[in-house]
């Protein structure tokens, strides 16, 4: 019979070769987006992430009860990598009074308005609770550098709008990071780096496929065409940004099947180290809890 141990053991071994350790030396393309290191089949992967979801469930009810710590989720990636999908399929099961999902789309006015990590901070869980960001603070560093026109919405002072404004931002993020680690708020961050043909081929299913035409935007199509660009701004944002309070797991998304079973697994690696445990009785609590009992009893 498997113990606690061998349980985490088999996680590390299955999370380990995607959470980047060396930041500096990162290189992206050493990394397969068809990977599906450790899982054989996607029957395997389906039956190992079902066994996942159910040990998630117990840990966030652990962590709701406990009411101590909270985490955050970040989601990554580009158009058509299996985003909305991890979401739906991983937290199947949980209870979704304690799971928070933000969508962060284009900076509203008022969001402009305010410093780049303002709305971050305004949306992240409360204790108890895990927070899932689909898309992130991150976008300040990816789509805006690769569109940098849309510096021109922030409203920066001529200083901070040049020189080593990506590094400035890099080094806030992590700053930020730290603080939220340090007050009981660990962070998950995963990228889910899929290749340039299989973007290709979920987003001409879009146009094919009726039933999905509905997900197509023709920006999609337009941001295809900086594919090298952003592939340039994840690969310096991770080299910048993986730390040992918050590292990065790039994991490979060709797979949606592979790359749901990673991500639940990192979270349930990250809850395991929290380790929630229901609160503890009282005294008190426990001849209150007595009481009621025997009131109850004899109604």
């Amino acid at each position: 019979m498997a113990t606690a141990n061998d349980e985490r053991a088999r996680i590390d071994d299955l999370i380990a070769p995607f959470r980047i350790e060396s930041a500096k030396s990162f290189d992206l393309a050493m990394h397969d987006p068809a990977s599906t290191d450790g899982v054989k089949t996607k029957k395997a992967a389906a039956i190992r992430l079902a066994e996942s979801i159910e040990r998630l469930t117990d840990l966030q009810t652990r962590l709701a009860a406990q009411q101590t710590y909270g985490l955050v989720l970040v989601l990554q990636a580009l158009d058509a990598a299996g985003k909305d999908g991890a979401i739906r399929n991983v937290m199947t099961g949980l209870n979704p009074q304690g799971v928070r999902v933000v969508s962060f789309k284009a900076p509203s006015t008022d969001e402009l308005a305010h410093h780049f990590l303002w709305r971050t901070t305004r949306d992240l869980p409360r204790r108890g609770e895990i927070g899932i960001f689909n898309r992130s603070h991150y976008e300040e560093v990816l789509v805006v550098r690769v569109h940098p026109e849309f510096l021109a919405g922030q409203h920066l002072p001529p200083k901070t709008a040049t020189g080593q404004l990506w590094k400035r931002r890099f080094r806030e993020i992590n700053d930020w990071e730290r603080t939220l680690v340090d007050n009981g708020f660990p962070i998950v961050k995963i990228f889910l780096h899929m290749s340039k043909d299989e973007q290709k081929r979920r987003l001409l299913s879009r146009i094919d496929e009726p039933a999905k035409n509905w997900k197509f935007s023709k920006l999609d199509v337009h941001e295809r065409e900086s594919w090298d660009a952003y592939q340039d701004a994840y690969e310096d944002m991770i080299r910048h940004t993986s730390t040992k309070a918050a590292p990065w797991y790039v994991v490979p998304a060709d797979n949606k099947w592979f790359a749901r079973l990673v991500i639940a697994e990192a979270l349930a690696a990250t809850l395991l180290d929290i380790d929630p445990h229901y609160p503890t009785m009282s005294p008190q609590q426990l001849s209150d809890l007595a009481a009621a009992r025997a009131a109850l009893k004899a109604d």
